[in-house]
């Protein structure tokens, strides 16, 4: 069954008090039934903003990336889907819903598309650990775009440990490659210099194939995250990275938010099958993870984001800057509760 929260439908901000603000937050996250099974910045802008370029005679072409899709009023902006009952569905049902509830697979993926889509696969864990994307997750996302005719589905990351290790263990690489995907690790040579056009983040290499996609669809998994609170949708783009990333924990939140600038989503899925409620990035210990049987997706990633770091960590918008940050920036809207939400449940 689905049920849409009716004061997330066609409200304006203008139309809102505080008051009531605040009623439809309350309402939003109790309507996300959090059935756990597990336990429940000293630099200066101005250093990192000239150490971001590696050295390099050639100016670096500014390829900012736009892969966004047009806003539509009559559809929601964030839908929360949610598997109900102690034997609910595996993330595909999840997927399946969540881009029906957002308008059908067709509005994101046009025939002969060429897809990237950005898990975590940042880490050398098993899926029951959360430190990487669920791989029927991307999976069923494979399948979803193939089946909408994109002419080529990548599925890649820039991992932290060995690129190798991470695809294979954390099941991503066989469950894509099996719906067919192209799995590419990330290759030294498929750098390329491109000037990012951030307030702190200017010059940095890029794993090529998130410059030369039609779409990219965002997919990260919700983890605790020591600097940030919170490590979701924004923190996924260090995946795109290659150099020394370690720099952008100088000025973590305004680099999170450059990063975002720069490469404008199609979608954005969250993860929240699985949640590293503590001692993420990394995770390991299965006493850290929380079983919810969620997806939180939508086209306004900070939206998307903030519900997720309130739903599960109970943070505010004040608590992670990087929020505030993207909305004066125009990427989305900090308040969650303004945002048209649906709210779906499946056995």
């Amino acid at each position: 069954m689905a049920s849409e929260n009716p004061a997330a439908d066609n409200s304006t901000a203008e139309n809102l008090t505080a008051k009531d603000r605040m009623t439809r937050r309350e309402a939003m996250l109790r309507l996300l039934r959090l059935t756990a099974a597990g336990a429940g910045t000293a630099a200066a802008a101005v250093w990192l903003a000239k150490h971001s370029a590696p050295p390099s005679s050639t100016a670096a072409a500014n390829v900012r990336r736009d892969h966004t899709v047009e806003a539509n009023t009559a559809l929601p902006e964030m839908v929360v889907v949610q598997g109900d009952g102690p034997n609910a569905t595996d993330a595909r049902a999840l997927v399946r819903r969540a881009f029906d509830d957002l308008g059908g697979v067709g509005r994101f993926i046009a025939h002969g598309d060429v897809v990237v889509l950005k898990p975590n696969i940042a880490w050398d864990r098993t899926p029951e650990q959360a430190a990487n994307t669920n791989p029927e997750l991307v999976a069923e996302v494979v399948k979803q775009c193939v089946q909408a005719g994109a002419k080529r589905v990548i599925v890649t990351d820039v991992s932290c440990n060995d690129a190798e290790r991470c695809f294979h263990r954390s099941g991503i690489a066989a469950a894509a490659r099996a719906e067919g995907a192209d799995v590419i690790l990330p290759d030294p040579a498929r750098f390329r210099e491109v000037n990012l056009g951030g307030e702190i983040l200017q010059s940095w290499q890029v794993f090529e194939p998130f410059l030369l996609a039609d779409k990219v669809i965002n997919l990260p998994i919700a983890k605790q995250h020591a600097l940030t609170g919170a490590t979701l949708g924004f923190k996924n783009w260090f995946g795109i990275l290659g150099g020394d990333r370690n720099r952008l924990h100088q000025q973590i939140h305004q680099s999170l938010v450059d990063l975002a600038a720069f490469m404008l989503p199609t979608l954005t899925l969250l993860d929240c099958y699985r949640v590293l409620l503590r001692n993420g990035p990394t995770g390991g210990n299965l006493e850290d993870v929380a079983l919810h049987k969620t997806l939180v997706a939508g086209t306004d990633p900070v939206a998307v984001d903030a519900y997720a770091a309130k739903a599960y960590w109970n943070l505010d918008a004040d608590a992670m800057p990087y929020l505030k940050l993207a909305e004066k920036r125009g990427l989305g809207q900090a308040d969650f509760a303004q945002v048209r939400t649906k709210f779906s449940q499946i056995a």
